[in-house]
């Protein structure tokens, strides 16, 4: 066995084992989780009648790509999964799940769940229309299909849900999961029509092509995915190929018989065949009359047979593939090349290293097999004896009708516009209920005469102690959100350098017992006991600092800033002028409620009826305050 390269270790991933889990981004995956799991024989026995149930719909279906399939996992527990990568083709995803959809409601004791790399997909399509608190950082384990309708696990019910625990409440509470109406008709919307849309995504167009590959698309017509695929994906190396035709031509193109045939594909392949220019090569007989679309779709289509056939002959022969090329990212990324330059000693010594080491994994073996599979099956078929009379005298329909290629602009207008009525709703909605609220909090404050601001200091309290989280202020679950531009670790920490709460809900701004004392002291432990005895030493900095510190800001305007405690008494008795001065000695401690108060009123006053932050934050806490009639008086 070929020895590792050094960085892998217990501690480091394998790349391996990283490269033959990642798959293409526009790839859909899904698995089918059956109620009952007991036996092996049972599962397998599902697995066959799901793929009798879908076959009618997919045996005629040229994939973009790759088939509906599914296969037998034991991990974490016994299921079927599957993934299809759909790739330009999104046709290919949503008939992806009209069959998942098929599937529940054929054998209805099943939870399927299906996403792509965008994730929940099917949430993603249903955004306007979903429950407030579903978020995609909490939508996890969250989504599955069942009987043929979308359920949603409920926050309240799981808030942290796991597979098996998202399982087993499907089971047991089937209709409390079961996502809204307004939800099911977005996603029946995209499903609707199918398996007839299915066919109406299918194009019949006739080619003239060599006689090889008419014989290959005869016996095995889903290879023109792959075809397509190998002429849309074309590069220098696999062109190269291309300039030989050693496969499909190999009498040269004095001895290659040509023959007109009508190919089925998909749209999308028909797109990436019509929108490319591309010159035939000299070995390719091409008819002298220019303008033959016949003969150039013909030409192309045996241009990809032949790059897709000896691409993946040499990558099966090397072992290589995806599979080498993902896996050969995951060692750059690793430092595995220590920086080195490619081509160097140093940089080929690990190389040879690395190959070796892939050679003898079963990453190699499995990309070898996969391979290796239509170069085998494209021998095969052309080891069967044929002849270009065989396809003489076939009665050969016309093209079809391909002015859907040039009319795009206005299904996608179509679709623009369907989007644009779903968000106006959506705004209108809750716009609606953000005017019911505003029109239910002015007839409570009767044209703001009686409002009461200690409740705006209850609110904000409140909103201090119950609303905040690691992901900052949090807005109440019956408000309609608003864009508020505030930096809520900012604002947290500054109002908790003025608001003095003692850990309960109740808070209050009072002066302290102690003479002297004042709200920068700091002569409490965090649990407001009394500093222990043998803190002494501490106590007594603590105390020399916040005189030098209250010494320091009785010389600026700092105090001016606040409303005092003493200030209403001393505008009361003007007299005492002498005990004010004392206590501005002292600098006496700061009125909290007050100044909240003040500076939210002269806030939301400057703002003279505009969006601000005072607003903002105000309307995150419910609290409408009265328009200020007294500017300009």
């Amino acid at each position: 066995m070929a020895t590792p390269p050094p960085f892998l270790d217990s501690n480091n991933p394998n790349p391996l084992t990283m490269a033959s889990s990642r798959l293409p981004d526009d790839t859909v995956f899904y698995s089918i989780y059956p109620d009952n799991t007991t036996f092996q024989d049972s599962l397998q026995s599902l697995h066959l009648q799901i793929l009798n149930s879908v076959s009618p719909f997919v045996s005629s279906y040229i994939w973009q790509h790759e088939p509906f399939t599914l296969s037998i996992s034991f991990h974490p527990f016994p299921h079927l999964q599957g993934h299809l990568r759909f790739g330009d083709n999104l046709n290919d995803e949503w008939f992806t799940v009209f069959l998942l959809v098929q599937i529940s409601l054929s054998f209805p004791s099943l939870s399927i769940q299906v996403n792509d790399s965008d994730g929940e997909f099917l949430l993603i399509e249903a955004a306007y229309h979903l429950p407030r608190w579903l978020n995609p950082e909490n939508s996890q384990n969250r989504a599955f299909i069942r009987r043929g309708k979308l359920h949603i696990i409920p926050k309240s019910a799981l808030p942290n849900p796991t597979l098996t625990e998202s399982l087993k409440f499907l089971i047991e509470n089937e209709q409390a999961s079961v996502a809204p109406d307004s939800v099911q008709s977005v996603i029946q919307s995209r499903i609707a029509g199918y398996p007839e849309k299915a066919k109406l995504n299918t194009h019949t167009v006739r080619v003239r092509a060599p006689v090889t590959v008419v014989q290959v698309l005869k016996h095995a017509p889903s290879l023109i995915s792959l075809a397509v695929e190998g002429f849309y994906d074309r590069d220098l190396d696999s062109m190269k190929h291309a300039a030989k035709m050693e496969r499909f031509l190999k009498g040269g193109k004095e001895e290659v018989e040509m023959v007109t045939v009508a190919v089925k594909m998909s749209r999308a392949m028909y797109a990436q065949l019509m929108q490319q220019r591309f010159q035939a090569p000299k070995c390719y007989p091409m008819p002298p009359k220019k303008g033959d679309l016949e003969a150039e779709l013909g030409m192309k289509i045996a241009c990809g047979f032949e790059m897709m056939y000896q691409e993946k002959k040499k990558e099966g022969e090397e072992g290589k593939g995806s599979g080498w090329k993902m896996y050969k990212e995951s060692l750059e990324k690793s430092g595995y090349f220590k920086g080195l330059i490619p081509g160097s000693k140093e940089y080929s010594k690990l190389m040879e290293k690395a190959e070796e080491y892939y050679r003898n994994s079963s990453l190699f073996s499995k990309t070898r097999e996969l391979l290796n599979v239509p170069v085998r099956q494209i021998d095969e078929i052309l080891s069967l004896p044929y002849s270009a009379d065989d396809f003489r005298n076939e009665d050969i329909p016309p093209s079809d009708d391909d002015s859907w290629l040039y009319g795009g602009e206005d299904e996608l207008n179509s679709v623009l516009q369907d989007r644009q009525k779903e968000m106006e709703l959506y705004e209108l909605k809750h716009k609606k209920m953000s005017k019911e609220h505003q029109d239910t909090g002015a007839s409570s404050r009767s044209k703001g005469k009686d409002f009461d601001l200690s409740e705006l200091v209850k609110t904000m309290q409140g909103f201090i102690h119950k609303m905040s989280s690691y992901e900052g202020a949090e807005v109440p679950l019956d408000r309609v959100p608003k864009e508020v531009e505030l930096d809520e670790e900012s604002f947290m920490k500054d109002m908790e350098s003025v608001i003095n709460y003692q850990g309960d809900e109740n808070v209050t701004g009072g002066v302290d017992g102690d003479e002297g004392s004042s709200d920068m002291d700091f002569d409490e432990s965090e649990d407001g006991s009394e500093m222990s005895d043998h803190e002494d030493g501490e106590d007594s900095f603590m105390h020399s600092y916040s005189d030098v510190m209250n010494d320091e800001l009785k010389n600026t305007t700092l105090k001016k800033s606040f409303v005092h405690a003493n200030e209403q008494s001393s505008n009361k008795n003007e007299g005492t002028s002498n005990a004010t001065e004392d206590m501005d000695e002292e600098f006496s401690p700061v009125d909290v409620d007050v100044n909240l108060v003040k500076n939210l009123l002269d806030s939301f006053s400057c703002q003279q009826g505009l969006p601000g932050p005072a607003s903002n934050l105000l309307g995150l806490m419910g609290v409408k305050l009265p328009k200020d009639d007294s500017k300009g008086k």
